[in-house]
């Protein structure tokens, strides 16, 4: 019998390397795509089957629609926000998802952005490289004894928690699901998100987005936060409005941000192809606020690259196959529903 097409989009060439040499994916074909997968080109996949994507393809109601033999989507993230479940559990096709990989990946990428404004890394560099070599306005502070608010302590916020203790932070925590007993072990206390604001000298996020967390740092959150405080954001790009960020970097509320993630980072990303189509008065403020981000010595942006390290793109492409071989024996791994 003819083994059927497995689609894959956004694949980078480590994984492609990965998903080629799999035993178990062996006689059938690979269409290993390194772009999205977008309603312009969905229609190279409409016999698919198996379907791989990672965040940035949005597999939305009118996408899925239009691949009507659809029975599994394999995405290599944790989240998956970028899936419409309920269209998924309505037709029955399975969303698996990597539900580990990248949670030490994360954690060390988070603090390598709070050192970065801490000791003035990247302020420092950006002077040197135009052959100004002073010292004024440079001086950093020391990590130890200072206090990070984490909100959100699943595994990623864990993992940033065992490295400030291990720096002698003093840390607190907000989650909706608190767990008391971790608290315990590894010395940390829980507070309400107003008072975690309030409190910390470096504010860190690790919540996934939905309708509850969306732009959870606004305006009004903003004016709870300690005045000079730092924010980081190495989660989701919508936890934090771009708007209110900006204004409260203007006013000093907060003193640095270090974004792995942020609002309209897509925009940004593809911004070339965005700015042949018609532009939203809303897209056009994103990307005007994104770019003044850009130019702010006390703002460090990375292009959502916390989770990429070669261990964790190995962990993902690993999990991935078992979840599509699984799928193919007749066990889905990793389902979500």
């Amino acid at each position: 019998m003819e083994k059927k097409p497995i689609f894959f989009f956004e694949v980078s060439d480590p994984e492609k390397a990965g998903f080629e040499s799999a035993p178990c994916l062996e006689g059938h074909p690979l269409v290993l795509n390194p772009g999205r997968l977008t309603p312009e080109n969905v229609e190279m996949a409409r016999e698919a089957e198996i379907l791989s994507v990672f965040i940035y393809s949005r597999l939305t109601a009118e996408l899925l629609d239009a691949l009507p033999n659809l029975r599994l989507i394999a995405t290599r993230s944790t989240g998956y926000d970028h899936i419409d479940l309920a269209v998924c559990k309505k037709r029955g096709i399975i969303v698996s998802s990597v539900p580990s990989y990248g949670e030490d990946t994360v954690a060390e990428h988070t603090f390598a952005l709070i050192l970065s404004l801490s000791r003035n890394i990247h302020r420092a560099y950006v002077r040197t490289i135009r052959g100004n070599f002073s010292l004024q306005g440079l001086r950093g502070f020391d990590l130890k004894a200072k206090t990070l608010g984490v909100v959100g302590t699943g595994r990623i916020g864990l993992r940033v928690i065992k490295i400030a203790k291990g720096l002698g932070m003093n840390v607190i925590a907000s989650d909706p699901r608190p767990n008391e007993l971790l608290a315990e072990i590894l010395d940390f206390r829980y507070f309400s998100f107003d008072e975690v604001l309030g409190k910390s000298d470096i504010l860190s996020l690790h919540a996934p987005e939905n309708e509850r967390t969306r732009h959870m740092i606004n305006r009004e959150s903003i004016k709870k936060i300690k005045r000079g405080a730092i924010l980081i954001n190495t989660a989701r790009g919508g936890l934090v409005d771009t708007d209110a960020l900006t204004e409260a970097l203007d006013e000093g509320i907060l003193s640095g941000a270090g974004l792995d993630v942020f609002e309209g980072e897509l925009l940004v990303r593809e911004e070339r192809q965005i700015l042949r189509e018609p532009l939203t008065q809303e897209k056009l403020k994103t990307l005007y606020l994104t770019h003044a981000l850009l130019n702010r010595e006390n703002v460090v942006i990375t292009p959502h690259i916390g989770f990429d390290s070669n261990e964790a793109v190995e962990r993902i492409v690993s999990t991935t196959l078992e979840n599509i071989c699984g799928f193919l024996e007749g066990h889905p791994l990793n389902a979500i529903h």
